[in-house]
This record gives structure tokens, C-alpha cells and sequence, in this order.
């Protein structure tokens, strides 16, 4: 199994913040988040999850954001 490091943004913020989390390739940018290193209850979502993700500039450069469940 070969991990990448994906955001995950917290709900509820004024500002968005983000955590990070392991996450297994799936296919093509479906990821399986396996370890998120926030607050589990307070991010967007949750160990488990089967996620779209995109690029993104962040403020450390390009990363791997999730932004839609896949079901």
C-alpha cells in the first residue's frame, strides 16, 4: 500500500485550516484516508473516508486537497 499525504480542511472555521492525513491511492484521484491527524469530529472528514481530490495551492505550495465524498 503506498500512502500520500492529503488536506482535509476543519468545518466551522472562519478561515480555512487544514489537517493532514494519510491516504491510500484508490484510482485516479479517489483517495482512502487512513490516518487524519486532526480532530476527527471537527474535520471535514474522517478516517474511513473515500474522497475526491484535487491540487491546490496551499501556503506550503501545490498538496492533494479532498473535497468531495465518493460513495
Amino acid at each position: 500500500m503506498i500512502l500520500r499525504t492529503i488536506f482535509v480542511a476543519f468545518k466551522d472555521q472562519k478561515n480555512t485550516v487544514w489537517a493532514y492525513a494519510d491516504a491510500e491511492h484508490v484510482r485516479d484521484d479517489v483517495y482512502r484516508i487512513i490516518d487524519c491527524r486532526g480532530d476527527g469530529s471537527a474535520t471535514q472528514f474522517r478516517e474511513g473516508a473515500v474522497v475526491k481530490c484535487r491540487i491546490q495551492r496551499l501556503h506550503a505550495g501545490d498538496a492533494l486537497v479532498a473535497y468531495e465524498a465518493v460513495n
